[in-house]
């Protein structure tokens, strides 16, 4: 979330980032609120403290009022100290409600926009940054990944809708051998090459855990909820990994010399997609439950840029490898998540769809998110001083999404015959095998 007092101080800044991001006029207005709510508030702490002071005053005056006869002052003085008691109870009151409905607003304030997030309104706006590659030119008429997989017998719809519904798949022999090379691969690359420290994390979460990383309360439509099912609790199943591995460091403080910390972390990840009904609701693109490798790194407030452009670099090496086509475009206002600062979307090539499909979402974050997780880090003294806690800031993007990944191999290297060439780098992940044949 954003820090309160940014938005007080600087009420106008505020507004034009949230104009910018295109956001209706309720969100605008909270901002006007946020600030009444900050004046209310100075005036209640000041009331409240000089409450305190004078009855601390009161209280050690009047054993002396006893003492020295005046029994009527002293009883006028307890009488004071316990309206004034009374009244700090009240204020202290007034004071929690109003820091309740000032943190509740805060949770439902994007994040500011990085100076370089071009005007837009929606995808169509996104600005091209690179391109890597050549889209294949076929001789034949490519098939989508869905024939091409049910035609080779490693793809099973029909199937996967009678355990659960629409929007799920079984992979099936070498289908489901290609998905765990995938995962492997991707693994392997990231944290034999890339730096990272792989960890593996729950499925489940606590509301309070995806408030932290900003799934919560803004996208719970978007979630999977398991109602007093996990200690006696609400639950989530996570949409994506990066809320388990950010949440990692929540509410601790780390030295600067400890940063950056970077993981990866292959998970299942689960989502209603609500809202997304006849966008690529047929096969592998957007399914309720699919698995991912997510990179994520917590760093210092000075290293945040460089690590976003780092991870990019992470995540577009791995489409390097497997020698499929790909662009980098930086998101426009209005296309960027809640809660990013600053995203570039990798899109791979997709030859049925005839365009370039988002494969991973790379953001920066700032410190929107550390601040709801109270994670913060001592930055290296220069003088043997103790220095002032800071945020960290969080970085983080898929290095991939394994299912997309799945359906450009199917279609960018489909043969006329129906078979499918693997990727050279993926063939030891593959037992060998260079070639899926029905």
């Amino acid at each position: 979330m954003l820090d309160a007092r940014t938005i007080t101080d600087n009420p106008d800044n505020i507004k034009a980032h949230l104009t910018k991001r295109n956001m209706g006029p309720d969100v605008l207005a909270s901002v006007d609120t946020l600030v009444a709510l900050a004046e209310r508030r100075t005036e209640l702490v000041t009331e409240r403290d000089n409450l305190r002071a004078r009855r601390n005053a009161l209280s050690k005056d009047i054993g002396a009022m006893y003492k020295s006869g005046r029994a009527d002052e002293a009883a006028a003085a307890k009488a004071e100290v316990s309206a004034g008691t009374e009244k700090t109870k009240l204020l202290e009151d007034e004071l929690n409600d109003l820091e309740t409905e000032q943190r509740t607003l805060l949770l439902h304030i994007p994040n500011t926009l990085h100076e370089s997030v071009p005007e837009g309104r929606n995808e169509a706006d996104n600005e091209e940054i690179r391109s890597w590659g050549t889209p294949r030119t076929f001789d034949f008429e490519p098939l989508p990944h869905v024939e091409v997989g049910e035609n080779l017998g490693i793809l099973d719809f029909e199937r996967a809708a009678k355990l659960c519904g629409a929007r799920f798949a079984v992979l099936k022999g070498m289908g489901a051998r290609l998905e765990r090379a995938l995962i492997n691969f991707f693994l392997d690359l990231h944290t034999s090459e890339h730096g990272y420290t792989e960890v593996m994390t729950p499925y489940m979460v606590h509301p309070h855990i995806a408030e932290g990383t900003g799934q919560l309360p803004k996208f719970a439509g978007d979630m999977f909820k398991l109602a007093d099912q996990l200690n006696g609790a609400d639950a989530y199943l996570i949409p994506t990994a990066e809320v388990t591995v950010t949440n990692l460091h929540r509410e601790e403080i780390l030295e600067e010399t400890e940063l950056p910390l970077k993981y990866a972390c292959f998970t299942p990840c689960f989502r209603s997609e609500a809202g997304a009904h006849g966008r690529d609701v047929r096969g592998l693109i957007r399914t309720h439950q699919f698995h991912k490798v997510e990179l994520v790194q917590i760093v210092a407030d000075h290293a945040s840029e460089a690590a976003h452009h780092e991870l990019l670099g992470h995540a577009e090496e791995c489409l390097k490898r497997l020698e499929l086509p790909y662009r980098v475009e930086r998101l426009c206002a209005g296309d960027i998540s809640f809660n990013a600062h600053h995203c570039y979307d990798l899109e791979v090539w997709v030859p049925s769809l005839n365009k370039y499909n988002e494969i991973s979402s790379v953001s920066a974050f700032g410190d929107y998110q550390a601040r709801r997780m109270q994670t913060r880090f001592r930055p290296q003294s220069t003088d043997g001083k103790k220095t002032k806690l800071r945020y960290a800031h969080t970085v983080n993007g898929s290095g991939l999404a394994i299912g997309r990944t799945v359906v450009a191999i199917l279609e960018n290297f489909q043969q006329a015959d129906g078979s499918v060439v693997i990727p050279d780098v993926l063939r030891p992940y593959m037992g060998g095998v260079s070639i899926l044949k029905a």
